[in-house]
């Protein structure tokens, strides 16, 4: 499974180097152009889901335990956590949605019948996980109700709501914008709660930029981020590739006049700044031993669901467009009925062991090839020759709002 990772990987960063070098100065528009703000908050609050918010403070102590992990002591704990999550892998996301916006309107791979089955399969697969990993981690998130360990009936309804709340947020665009734009703000105002229990002492500005510093960590060590370190770092890497697929056709849709190396640097840079000044905070909060629970738990696990349904409800909106069971078929109340019910049951498969999101990821780095081999075979000159955005996107371009 590693070297298949590992050839996805090479080829993603070189797919990369090439979109910037061939197109790097033209215009991405996507179908329904959205302002750069509202764009950055769909991306990252669609691209990321209950895990940033908590699972540092469960990682930190397994980075800085060199005894059992010696491939990380090319760096501190920090700038660990933060390359698992930040920066270069948010390249990932930028690949597909420069695709989806620029190459596959003249391609059209993602079209062909068995490989649109595969990629809703993928996006269906991947929501199901998302919904399964808040549902593992409720007893840890939450000890207060049960006793810590035990996944309880209080825990499946948490989930289930979250799942109901994501299906009817997918009805409307501007559902998903407003969530997206509330969530994002929610994050902040949680950054700067935690931010002023921790350092709002005298002195606290300076001990906080000294434990953001160490992120430079990751920069002047970058290069260990490029290939998988063990499985650990393999299995974050695969839940990205899966992630990346859905989350560049979702937010392809919304680009809004960006050039292509503006829009790279957007998607690598600006969702990465929080995430970085966020895990300084609970870094910081990990090694003074602080006190993470009760109102601050409760902050953050509020947060994080918001992130799970704002994740949900995209995915959710792709794959009834791409299967076309939509509101429109089927009616309102039969396409909210059926999706959480479908993404309920494939949720416990996921609590089954019966799925693993590893081979989605896995099963995402074939299609990478599956559609380059593709346009190498049947499409290389119509691609060689693009040097805009799909005409029919720049009709309305003058109107840069969601439907």
């Amino acid at each position: 499974m590693n070297l298949w990772l590992s050839l996805g990987l090479i080829f993603t960063f070189t797919a990369i180097v090439f979109i910037l070098l061939r197109w790097g100065n033209l215009t991405c528009i996507g179908v329904t152009p959205a302002r750069t703000f509202t764009f950055i908050t769909i991306l990252f609050t669609s691209g990321l889901d209950v895990g940033l918010i908590m699972f540092p403070l469960t990682e930190f102590g397994s980075y800085a335990n060199l005894v059992s992990h010696p491939e990380y002591g090319f760096t501190n704990p920090l700038a660990i956590e933060f390359g698992f999550w930040g920066f270069l892998i948010w390249g990932f996301y930028f690949l597909t949605c420069f695709y989806f916006c620029i190459i596959e309107p003249k391609v059209k791979f993602f079209e062909i019948p068995i490989i649109k089955w595969i990629n809703n399969v993928v996006i269906i697969g991947t929501c199901a996980f998302t919904a399964y990993l808040l549902l593992a981690n409720l007893p840890w998130y939450m000890p207060e109700i049960g006793d810590g360990k035990t996944i309880i009936p209080t825990f499946y309804l948490i989930v289930f709501i979250a799942i109901a709340i994501s299906v009817y947020s997918s009805t409307s665009l501007r559902y998903v914008k407003y969530l997206s734009l509330g969530s994002t703000w929610l994050f902040i105002a949680l950054i700067a709660f935690m931010w002023i229990s921790a350092f709002g002492h005298q002195g606290g500005t300076e001990e906080f930029f000294q434990t953001l510093s160490l992120i430079g960590g990751y920069f002047t060590h970058i290069n260990h981020f490029i290939l998988p370190m063990n499985d650990n770092h393999a299995f974050y890497l695969l839940w990205w590739f899966s992630w990346s697929l859905m989350i560049g056709q979702f937010t392809s849709r919304f680009v809004g006049g960006l050039k292509t190396w503006q829009l790279f640097i957007a998607m690598l840079v600006f969702p990465s700044i929080p995430i970085a000044v966020w895990f300084a905070i609970l870094y910081y909060y990990h090694l003074h031993d602080l006190n993470a629970t009760g109102i601050y738990n409760i902050a953050m696990i509020t947060v994080g669901i918001l992130f799970v349904i704002n994740s949900l409800d995209s995915l959710v909106r792709l794959y009834t467009d791409n299967l076309n069971i939509t509101i429109t078929r089927l009616g309102k109340v039969p396409y909210v009925l059926f999706n959480i019910v479908s993404l309920s049951l494939l949720t416990l498969l996921f609590k089954l062991n019966f799925l693993q999101i590893q081979w989605v990821g896995a099963l995402v780095i074939g299609l990478f090839f599956a559609c380059f081999i593709y346009i190498l075979r049947f499409k290389r000159r119509e691609v060689m020759r693009i040097q805009s955005s799909p005409k029919e996107n720049t009709l309305d371009y003058s109107k840069i709002e969601l439907a």
